[in-house]
């Protein structure tokens, strides 16, 4: 049964921008070591990170409903990439207490990417 659906977009200009600005600083508030690395293994950076912030605005989404929901901290949702799969989401501290309180049993995460644009798509799926 799906518990919460959740879509996002960001704009890869927006996250060069970010990253010309803040740095390191916004990379150690947004992402992971492991994201961090997979990122740098392209050739720009900023489409892969951009991917990454829209597919933990939309696990948010999909997760949403209360207080402990919002609480939920952006290294708390991690996407993680294994070579010749496709892009998963780990649920960490506070993103995976509010998963289990919906019941959730399965995230299911899409990201796509073009020049310009990043988008994910989240869906939160219990056993019922």
């Amino acid at each position: 049964m799906i518990v919460g659906i959740g879509i996002d977009m960001v704009e890869v200009e927006r996250m060069r921008t970010l990253l010309e600005r803040k740095g390191d600083r916004a990379l150690a508030r947004l992402f992971t070591i492991g994201e961090i690395t997979y990122s740098r293994t392209h050739p720009e950076p900023e489409r892969q990170l951009a991917a990454r912030v829209a597919a933990k605005e939309a696990a948010y989404k999909a997760l949403s409903g209360n207080d402990l929901a919002k609480a939920i901290g952006w290294r708390e949702l991690e996407v993680v990439s294994w070579r010749g799969h496709a892009p998963g989401l780990v649920l960490h501290g506070r993103a995976q207490t509010r998963a289990n309180e919906l019941g959730v049993h399965r995230v299911h995460l899409s990201i796509t990417h073009t020049e310009h644009m990043a988008a994910a798509y989240v869906v939160a799926e219990s056993l019922g």
